[in-house]
């Protein structure tokens, strides 16, 4: 899938990408709206609306900021992750795919929407860090990475050959930005939820395992096919 002779770089996308998103899914759409109201007091009606004006600001800065919502919202958004924290964990393999690329040898970017805490939470807690060169987030550049600002912005940083770069992320509309970008190699993911069914990504090629784009009888790979 991956001839990896041509490839210098690799950005990976955290959520849904290296962690599995079934932690934002519930914590978004379900934790953060029941205690919302709990918080409150206020009616079950509260829950939807808060759901529907979480949903609105999708693909924005916003989106992704736990500042933002906490402010909005009057809560400590991050007290409230704390609450589920024990459901942030690694997607199947990735930790066997990040093992073989820190051997492997290309320059391995965490390329994020999260902000800094949401980093600052699920870092310590998945021990990503210690496979990653570098982190960009988005509110480190101020743009999503829908933007083409992000891709500009990350290029100035971490200069790269968008040619000899692999990004993978489970979000079709940043996929659709990086590629406006020039990033040559791009791959999505089927299931970033493990607890939702697979996702169509009509555009683009779309990972089951990580397995799948590790070589054949090289060092450092472990793991079914």
């Amino acid at each position: 899938m991956i001839d990896w002779r041509e490839i210098d770089t690799v950005l990976l996308d955290m959520d849904g990408t290296l962690l599995d998103l079934h932690f934002d899914s519930h914590f978004w759409l379900e934790h953060l709206p029941k205690r919302y109201v709990e918080l409150h007091q206020l009616d079950a009606a509260s829950q939807e609306a808060l759901r529907a004006r979480i949903i609105g600001e999708q693909g924005t800065l916003n989106w992704y900021s736990l500042a933002y919502w906490s402010r909005e919202l009057g809560v400590d958004i991050v007290a409230l992750k704390r609450e589920v924290q024990h459901l942030i964990g690694l997607r199947s393999d990735a930790l066997d795919f990040l093992t073989w690329l820190k051997q492997a040898h290309p320059r391995v970017i965490l390329a994020t929407n999260a902000d800094r805490d949401s980093l600052a939470l699920k870092l310590p807690l998945t021990g990503l860090e210690n496979y990653l060169d570098a982190i960009i987030s988005s509110e480190d550049v101020g743009a999503a990475k829908e933007e083409q600002a992000f891709w500009f912005a990350l290029q100035e940083r971490e200069p790269l050959d968008s040619q000899r770069t692999l990004f993978i992320d489970d979000n079709a509309r940043v996929l659709e930005s990086a590629r406006e970008f020039g990033i040559k190699h791009l791959l999505g993911i089927k299931q970033p939820d493990s607890q939702r069914p697979e996702k169509e990504l009509q555009e683009f090629i779309a990972l089951d395992r990580f397995a799948q784009l590790l070589p054949d009888n090289l060092p450092g790979q472990r793991g079914e096919r």
